[in-house]
Formats: structure tokens, sequence, C-alpha cells
């Protein structure tokens, strides 16, 4: 997580592996959110640093789909 956000530098082969990998921890994030969600005692401190790491993740998935999709003009 602690590599550099600069997409432009990067070939498209390695924007499709980190965006496999940052998919992955999306779902992984998801469901621990959900698991704490469920129990009784789930601490809320937690799942809100989860529920932010998640978007952080959300963001980066965005930008690289942004950076493979070409641009059309209709």
């Amino acid at each position: 997580m602690n590599a550099p956000t600069d997409v432009s530098m990067k070939t498209d082969e390695v924007l499709k592996v980190e965006l496999e990998v940052f998919r992955r921890q999306h779902r992984d994030l998801d469901e621990a959110i959900g698991a704490l969600e469920e129990r009784a005692t789930s601490d809320q401190l937690t799942i809100r640093r989860l529920k932010k790491q998640k978007l952080i993740l959300k963001d980066k998935i965005a930008l690289i789909e942004d950076r493979l999709t070409p641009d059309i003009i209709a």
C-alpha cells in the first residue's frame, strides 16, 4: 500500500496486476467489516479505520481503471 500512486509511469500490465491486488484487498476488507459488524461487541473505531482503508482502495481502483480505459471521443 506504500507504492507510489503515480499511474502515469507504470505499464498497463503492472497496472492490471495492481488492479487485481487492490480489488482483492477491497473484497477482504469488505468481508472483515461485515464480520465485525455482525459481532455484538464490535469495535467501532476499527470498523471506521477499515472503511477508510476500503475507500482509499476504491479511489486507487477507480484511478487505475480510468488509466486502463481508452478515451473514446464520440
